[in-house]
């Protein structure tokens, strides 16, 4: 008798179809994400009209990044004896309120205040939809769900970005803030319609959730996601000057690259979240092997401007098919707590980030140049994989 491979588990019959609130809950992903985002397009317009530099005005970027980073964890904890109902519509009238308080405001200091609260409102939001798209399509179809959730993150990166950007350009900074702030008034009210109601949900205690996440796997699941994260951000983050210095690519034509990524990014969060429900681990270390091999072959091939742009495609492939099977298992390892644990693997995604982007400044200036971030990458990813083999050596252990 053979034992089970430990990538597996014993998961009721798939369904062909996920319920309504699943890709309804792509919006809200793509509102959160392309508001993380559209900053770094908008910042010359935002430092000229409050008067500060483009340094200064970076603030929001990090100050955003800090708030899903500590947000998430939490506002998870804060809003635990919510309905989820009431915390998903609560969330995005907070985030539209955040960007009106930006809109109408002339001070610096009250738009970086007003981007944390945006920010926390982002990392509420995020953890109980994860709870929710596998609550509501099943421990079968959990990482799936996740998959098509975060879609949005595609899709925030092939339109959301760009169109935010345009919208820049014609009504000034405020107008994309004011148009984030309509789409998430709007769409409280139809993703309240099609939330199921709590009726299998029954808060615990703080003590209780934070039980359920502070065990051994959780951790090395963590560790893994942040070093699997950081690989392919890093690199993403300090594309524009691989692609201009390196490949020779015209500053015109850079957005294009965000494009490829996101393309591939849509179908990198699909696939894993159709593989990871069965083989979760094998999934995760897929992705991450993927990334590792896509960063390696960016450092002889970014000179060359059509082989950059298929990396790109490849790298939103393999790098986001990471977070579906990322919060997929930290969800599964504290079912006792799935909001609280979706709740800190976006807090390892976003660890990840700014890890990896505050070692890719320092080795941006280094004689490496726009190499060094891929390298940064490429260590992290693989420093990643070499945890998951840890996780995967664990798991046969306890199988035995």
């Amino acid at each position: 008798m053979t034992a089970p491979s430990p990538a597996s588990t014993d998961t009721p019959p798939r369904r062909d179809r996920l319920p309504v609130v699943v890709p309804l809950l792509t919006l809200g992903t793509f509102l959160m994400i392309t508001t993380e985002y559209i900053v770094a397009g908008l910042l010359p317009e935002i430092a000229a009209d409050l008067h500060v530099s483009i340094a200064q005005a970076g603030l929001l970027i990090t100050a955003f990044a800090g708030g899903m980073i500590v947000g998430s964890p939490l506002m998870a904890l804060v809003t635990l004896r919510l309905p989820r109902r009431a915390t998903l519509v609560l969330a995005l009238l907070v985030f539209a309120a955040g960007h009106v308080l930006a809109a109408v405001s002339g001070a610096f200091g009250v738009v970086l205040v007003a981007r944390v609260i945006t920010a926390l409102a982002a990392g509420a939001f995020w953890a109980v939809a994860s709870a929710v798209a596998t609550t509501a399509a099943g421990p079968a179809n959990s990482s799936r769900a996740l998959g098509v959730m975060m879609t949005g993150v595609g899709l925030a990166t092939v339109a959301g970005v760009p169109l935010g950007a345009v919208v820049g350009q014609l009504l000034g900074w405020r107008g994309t803030f004011w148009a984030l702030a309509g789409l998430a008034a709007l769409a409280a009210p139809v993703i309240a319609r099609f939330t199921p109601r709590d009726e299998e949900h029954t808060a615990s205690s703080i003590r209780g959730e934070l039980r359920a996440v502070a065990t051994g796997r959780m951790a090395i699941l963590l560790v893994a996601t942040v070093l699997a994260t950081g690989g392919y951000m890093t690199a993403f983050s300090y594309l524009s000057p691989l692609a201009t210095g390196r490949a020779g690519i015209p500053e015109a034509a850079v957005p294009l690259l965000f494009v490829a990524f996101g393309v591939g990014a849509v179908l990198g969060t699909n696939l894993a979240g159709r593989f990871a429900d069965e083989r979760p681990l094998t999934t995760f270390i897929t992705a991450t092997a993927g990334s590792v091999v896509v960063l390696v072959a960016l450092v002889p091939l970014s000179t060359d401007a059509l082989a950059t742009f298929v990396l790109l495609f490849l790298l939103g492939v393999a790098g986001m098919g990471i977070p579906p099977v990322g919060t997929g298992l930290a969800v599964r390892y504290a079912r006792a707590a799935p909001t609280l644990a979706a709740a800190v693997s976006v807090a390892a995604f976003n660890g990840g980030t700014a890890i990896g982007t505050a070692a890719g400044a320092g080795a941006i200036a280094s004689p490496f140049g726009a190499v060094g971030p891929v390298l940064i990458g490429i260590a992290m990813a693989v420093l990643g994989l070499a945890v998951l083999l840890v996780m995967v050596g664990r798991a046969r252990r306890r199988t035995a």
